[in-house]
This record gives C-alpha cells, sequence and structure tokens, in this order.
C-alpha cells in the first residue's frame, strides 16, 4: 500500500448487486485499491455468492507479505443477502454501520433485460425505480449521501446522433429504458434540492465484455442468457444446445443490417466506477463548473465504436473455433439501431480510458468460460 493512504481509514461502500458480472468486477477494483472496505448486498437472482469469494481470493492474493491489517480487511468482504425491494432489509444494513458508516454507495441491482421489460413492466419498475426510491430514502436518513449510479445507454432510445454525447435528449423506447431514465431524474432532482450534501454520478454504459484475466470471475447469468456474448460462450461450450444464433432483423441503418452496440471490456468499466466514486470525494474538483451548484453529473463509459451482431459472431467464431451458424428472425420490439457511446466527457474530466479491444473481450470471456464450463455453481 502507498504511503499517501497508509494513515486513511478506509471507506466503507456499498454495491449494491455486488455478487453480479458487472458488481463483482467492481468490487474487484475497488479492493485493488486497498483503499475501500466493500460491503456487497445481493438477492443472488441472477449472481451468485461464489463470485463474491473469489474476488476476495484474489484480492487475498495480491497483499504483499507485510501486508497491514487495514490492508487484509480491505480484502475481506461484507456480504449481505439482501433484497432491495424490502425497505426493512435494506435498513438493517445501513442500521449496522450507523448514521454516516457508509462514506458511500455504487448502486449496479436492476433488471437489465430489454425484451423482458416489455413483457413484464411493472416487475421492472418495482424492482428498478421503487427500489432505488427506497434506498435513497434511506441513504439520507443515514447521512450516506454519495452514489454512483449505474444506468444505461437505452436511456437515449433511438439517439439522433452517433457516436452519442450526453447532451443528447433522454427517451427511452423500452420499460427497462424508461426505469433508468427515472432513476436519474429522481437522484438528480434529489441533488438540485440539497446541494450540500448530495453528490451523484449517473454512469451510461453500453455493452460490458469480457472477464477478469484469471477466469476466476466472469458472467455467469442464471438460465439462458439474454446478452449476445455470453450466449455465444454457452453456446460453444455447450450450455445452449444450439448452434444457430437468431439474429433480431438485418434491416437496420448500419453497415451489415443488423444492431450496433458500443461493446467495453467489463474490467475497464468497473475501473470507470471507481473514477466516478473518488469523483465525489470532498476534494474532488468534478462538479466545479456546475453551474447550479448541484452536485450532479452524467457520463458515458464506451470505447466509442460500435460492433454490429455479425461482427461479434465472427470475433467469438475465431476465438473458440465453434462453428456458429445464425438465421435473420423479425426485429425485437424496443431494439435500437446504433448505441456507440461518446465517451469523451469522461475521458477529460474522470480520466476514463477504455484501451482493451474486443479480441481481448472475447479471449477473457472464453478463458473464463473454459475454466468455468457450468459457471459458478458446477466449479
Amino acid at each position: 500500500m502507498s504511503e499517501k493512504f497508509s494513515l486513511i481509514p478506509l471507506r466503507r461502500v456499498l454495491v449494491t448487486g455486488g455478487a453480479g458480472y458487472i458488481g463483482s468486477h467492481v468490487v474487484y477494483c475497488l479492493q485493488k485499491t486497498r483503499r475501500y472496505k466493500v460491503i456487497s448486498i445481493d438477492n443472488n437472482h441472477n449472481s451468485y455468492p461464489a463470485a463474491l469469494d473469489r474476488v476476495a481470493q484474489i484480492a487475498r492474493d495480491a497483499l504483499p507479505e507485510n501486508a497491514s491489517e487495514q490492508d487484509r480487511d480491505s480484502a475481506e468482504i461484507d456480504a449481505i443477502r439482501c433484497d432491495l425491494t424490502k425497505a426493512d432489509e435494506v435498513k438493517s444494513v445501513f442500521e449496522k454501520y450507523g448514521k454516516g458508516g457508509i462514506w458511500g454507495v455504487i448502486h449496479i441491482a436492476a433488471y437489465k433485460a430489454v425484451g423482458e421489460s416489455t413483457e413484464i413492466p411493472l416487475t421492472y419498475y418495482a424492482n428498478n425505480v421503487s427500489a432505488t426510491l427506497s434506498l435513497l430514502q434511506i441513504m439520507d436518513e443515514y447521512d450516506c449521501t454519495r452514489i454512483v449510479y449505474s444506468s444505461s445507454a437505452t436511456v437515449y432510445g433511438t439517439p439522433p446522433t452517433i457516436p452519442i454525447p450526453e447532451t443528447t435528449r433522454l427517451k427511452a423506447d423500452s420499460p427497462y429504458g424508461k426505469s433508468k431514465v427515472m432513476s436519474e431524474m429522481i437522484i438528480d432532482d434529489l441533488c438540485h434540492a440539497d446541494t450540500k450534501r448530495w453528490r451523484a454520478i449517473s454512469l451510461r454504459y453500453f455493452n460490458p465484455a469480457g472477464a477478469h484475466p484469471s477466469g476466476l470471475i466472469g458472467e455467469d447469468p442464471r438460465g439462458r442468457p439474454g446478452n449476445l456474448l455470453p450466449l455465444l460462450a454457452h453456446m460453444a461450450i455447450g450450455r445452449v444446445k444450439e448452434s444457430t444464433l437468431k439474429v433480431f432483423g438485418n434491416d437496420y441503418p448500419t453497415p451489415d443490417g443488423t444492431c450496433v452496440r458500443d461493446y467495453i471490456h467489463v474490467i475497464d468499466l468497473a475501473s470507470g466506477h471507481l473514477l466516478a466514486l473518488d469523483a465525489l470525494a470532498p476534494e474532488s474538483t468534478t462538479f466545479a463548473n456546475c453551474p447550479d451548484d448541484a452536485h450532479y453529473k452524467a457520463y458515458n463509459l464506451g470505447k466509442g465504436k460500435g460492433m454490429s451482431v455479425i461482427q461479434i459472431l465472427e470475433a467469438m467464431r475465431k476465438t473458440t473455433g465453434f462453428d456458429y451458424k445464425h438465421e435473420i428472425i423479425g426485429r425485437r420490439r424496443g431494439d435500437v439501431p446504433d448505441l456507440t457511446a461518446d465517451p469523451t466527457l469522461a475521458e477529460k474530466e474522470l480520466g476514463f480510458t477504455a484501451p482493451q479491444n474486443l479480441e481481448t473481450m472475447c479471449k477473457d470471456l472464453w478463458n473464463w468460460q473454459t475454466k468455468n464450463p457450468q459457471g459458478y455453481e458446477h466449479a
């Protein structure tokens, strides 16, 4: 541990959805600094407790032989099973650490499938909006007034300009996207209402991909994967007994007619959450140019370069050697032709970078999948 932080006590940070795909990699990045004590709350709806055991193991293995007691403490996670839709459960977590006991929150937990959200919108609004509102009320009560909110590129709907700048109007096309817009608005309003106490950053991101290079943690959704890359990995390893990918439409205004998305390595994405959290510190100048004294900003995290469904398919074919077939079927409601980020603002104000390329994302994903063919449950 560097001298700079050796005498500063660990800051307790609560990560919602900490055992999930993005959450576990965010926890990894937090622990790597040895400046934070991570509290994870997760109901394991779409995650496995084993992920946090492995993240803690990575942190322990990275400790020097002469690690201080504080360093060793930073490598352990307070993992609590908790449902965000049950306010009493969340309140008991904050009560455990007392008023001011939790320095900040990284709020990642949410339902996230665009297609599913069009079928069960009330479930999405209850889980993504009501639970966020309840979390903020409890945070306020316990003097925890810093939050990094995991938003989404879907808040832009079908954007008028590609790549998408943060100044784009928010006009989501799906209940999932709308739930993210609503949550952002609630946080924004809170920061405007209480400018002296609240600081918040919303991170609008695109498609996380890959895994930790050790292959110890990665994406392991419960049931059939809803996202393209883990679905292709499951097909190649034999967990999904199909060799033909159904592609939703090839008549979009994109180079090959299939939807284009901005894929970012999950470690690069997780590092962006750490930068955002650090930007909420009292000594940070991130909000210095806010015209209305409210400490709220939104940033895109992405590579700024889109990849089509067919390009992803070919990249995974090359990485896995699996002979994928594909079949074009009708468009899916809620899908948008192109979601490519303009990450310039995050680069300028947070120091964000996303150096890892698609080849590395596919390689790290396949490394995780081959080392854990059945995921966490049967490892």
